[in-house]
């Protein structure tokens, strides 16, 4: 179980887990913990808002801390859905451009999932906050803008087919800082002929660090304020 700092030592210098909610935004989670304790935060690496799971916050004298814990390994767990692709490689947009996926079998995942397993080049999507021109990514896309994003190196380290309800692949990944997981069922999918988007993601590791050790940011305030006082 994870060490519960209070507040006085958040505000001094700490590390807390959050298990950010679905459709928060990261920023969400951190401005709650922030308003709730009043101590300086910031944290170890975003998730998407339809994504759930582990974020690493710092706060205080540990903020100096967090380019440390960015390049720690990340696992996820997810859901990637056949038969169509988005915009955004998620949710976030409607799917489209649908083929037929029955034809797609668990040895036909399994051997494609080995094109992504190890250091492959990635184009990362270009609804995402990289800066191109000097501009988020996912503004210019937004404005009808062309956006054009060249490949970078990642590492796969593990790509694990856990389980096949055609058409939802269930899927465990163990992946460097840097992967997006949104590219990778996109490239998956694409690789497979019949496309597919990212339906599901949840973060269960960073480093050692863990999902089960974490709480959402109610959890956290209901610790620090059981009887309902405002931080």
């Amino acid at each position: 179980m994870q060490n519960r700092p209070t507040i006085a030592e958040l505000r001094k210098g700490g590390v807390i887990l959050i298990d950010k909610p679905y459709k928060w935004t990261s920023f969400d989670a951190v401005n709650a913990i922030k308003v709730a304790t009043k101590a300086k935060i910031g944290h170890c690496g975003t998730l998407d808002p339809l994504a759930t799971g582990l974020l690493i916050c710092c706060t205080g004298e540990m903020t100096t801390s967090i380019s440390g814990y960015q390049q720690l390994p990340k696992e996820y767990t997810g859901i990637i859905h056949l038969g169509a692709v988005t915009d955004t490689y998620d949710l976030e947009s409607q799917p489209h451009s649908h083929k037929p996926c029955e034809h797609i079998t668990m040895d036909l995942l399994l051997e494609t999932a080995k094109q992504f397993t190890g250091d492959i080049m990635q184009v990362p999507p270009i609804h995402s906050a990289i800066k191109k021109d000097g501009k988020r990514s996912y503004d210019l896309a937004r404005a009808g803008k062309e956006v054009v994003l060249e490949a970078r190196p990642v590492t796969i380290g593990e790509f694990e087919i856990t389980e096949f309800r055609n058409p939802e692949v269930y899927f465990r990944v163990m992946c460097s800082t840097g992967t997006y997981i949104r590219s990778l069922a996109n490239d998956f999918g694409a690789a497979l002929g019949c496309g597919g988007y990212l339906s599901a993601l949840r973060r269960t590791k960073i480093g050692n660090f863990t999902a089960e050790a974490a709480l959402t940011p109610q959890q956290w305030k209901d610790i620090w304020y059981p009887n309902g006082i405002k931080g």
